[in-house]
């Protein structure tokens, strides 16, 4: 019956912090300014010729725009952040404050839009 608790606990407060961090991203896209159109593809932090690279692995894709492979970086920063995010509050449900294989593997594992990453990361 505690675990029972426990699991509900978690998920609340796991949800509460996934809606914070959604309404901040929100927010934060909203009232981006850009000054100039390299600027705009300057702010990311992944490489976007490796993106663009493997955009062209694709045998038919013939042409990438200028702006794919930027929404590409951004949405792939998002999926990591909140990948991220859900393995940090498993740790934080262990009682851990360094996150570890199994909190990622766990937060794969119960998050349905993860699934395609279950054979990669095995059983938890």
């Amino acid at each position: 019956m505690t675990s029972d608790v426990d699991s509900e606990s978690h998920e609340r407060h796991m949800n509460a912090f996934l809606v914070k961090f959604w309404r901040e991203q929100i927010a934060e896209m909203e009232t981006l300014e850009i000054s100039s159109e390299q600027a705009f593809k300057t702010h990311n932090d992944l490489p976007l010729a490796r993106i663009k690279r493997i955009m062209k692995s694709d045998e038919d894709v013939r042409m990438i725009s200028a702006e794919a492979p930027v929404l590409f970086a951004k949405a792939c920063e998002l999926f990591i952040l909140e990948l991220t995010l859900r393995s940090w509050c498993y740790s934080e449900q262990s009682k851990r404050k360094t996150l570890q294989k199994e909190d990622i593997t766990a937060a794969i594992h119960k998050t349905d839009n993860f699934d395609f990453l279950v054979d990669s990361v095995g059983r938890p």
